[in-house]
């Protein structure tokens, strides 16, 4: 029957080698899975998680994880970064406006995004370009070839968990906070054209019922994709609800206000 052990390292190498040791079993000889690579492995300037490996009798050596593996990895410790400590007790009112970045800054931030990017990428999929668009606070990274459909994930997860990343290390220590865009293969543009859609439908749904209409599970973009669609509905408002990362979307039907003329 096949037997496994699991040992932790601040990387995958130290991983091994503590395997080795424990196993008294040279590391080339050891047959091993990759539970997680660590934060601090993958990134190395945001959080830090330990790598973790599996050791199996009986299988092949899987030293390279795949693609879908990594991308998997990256979606989870995204996100587990997003329970930062600093981010437990988030201020009871909004944070004061944040002034327009100047050239040196901007310029910056697009370095560092840049190299951020590249080594994500990098650590998913090969031959994949990187080009890049700004507007005012806005910069647009666009990934364009590789392996697209792990870059996006399943529903545009792991493209949400690489946004994420990105937009956290331009902004690290950065007091004029540059709001980060990242798109693959023009995915973005399709994204939005179904979130109006969607919008339309549940708009139009809580005014047939007369009852809110609840959108979960939305990130910030996608809800401002939405909150900005139905701006202009006078017959609906909409709000946003929870906390961290993923929120719920509510879409209220707006009482009609009828005219009374005084005969």
């Amino acid at each position: 029957m096949a037997h496994e052990h699991e040992f932790e390292g601040k990387n995958v190498d130290q991983a091994l080698e503590a395997a080795s040791n424990a196993l008294q079993k040279p590391v080339e000889k050891l047959e091993y899975d990759v539970v997680s690579y660590g934060s601090s492995g993958i990134f190395g300037l945001v959080g830090a998680k330990k790598a973790k490996i599996r050791i199996r009798n009986g299988l092949g050596s899987q030293k390279n994880a795949t693609p879908r593996q990594k991308a998997k990895d990256l979606v989870r410790d995204a996100f587990q970064l997003g329970e930062e400590p600093q981010a437990k007790h988030p201020p009871a009112s909004a944070p004061p406006a944040v002034p327009e970045p100047t050239p040196e800054n901007l310029e910056k931030a697009i370095r560092v995004g840049e190299e951020a990017l590249r080594r994500i990428v990098d650590f998913i999929t090969d031959e994949a370009q990187i080009s890049t668009e700004t507007n005012e606070q806005r910069i647009l990274f666009k990934v364009e070839g590789g392996n697209s459909g792990m870059l996006i994930g399943k529903r545009g997860q792991t493209l949400e968990a690489i946004q994420y990343l990105v937009e956290k290390i331009v902004n690290k220590q950065n007091d004029q906070r540059v709001r980060v865009l990242v798109d693959v293969e023009g995915y973005l543009k399709t994204r939005k054209t179904n979130l109006q859609n969607m919008a339309e439908r549940m708009a139009e749904k809580a005014q047939r019922t007369k009852k809110p209409a609840t959108i979960g599970q939305m990130n910030a973009y996608d809800r401002r994709t939405v909150h900005l669609h139905l701006k202009s509905n006078p017959a609906v408002r909409t709000q946003s609800v929870g906390e961290g990362y993923y929120r719920k979307l509510i879409i209220f039907p707006k009482k009609r206000q009828r005219n009374r003329k005084n005969s």
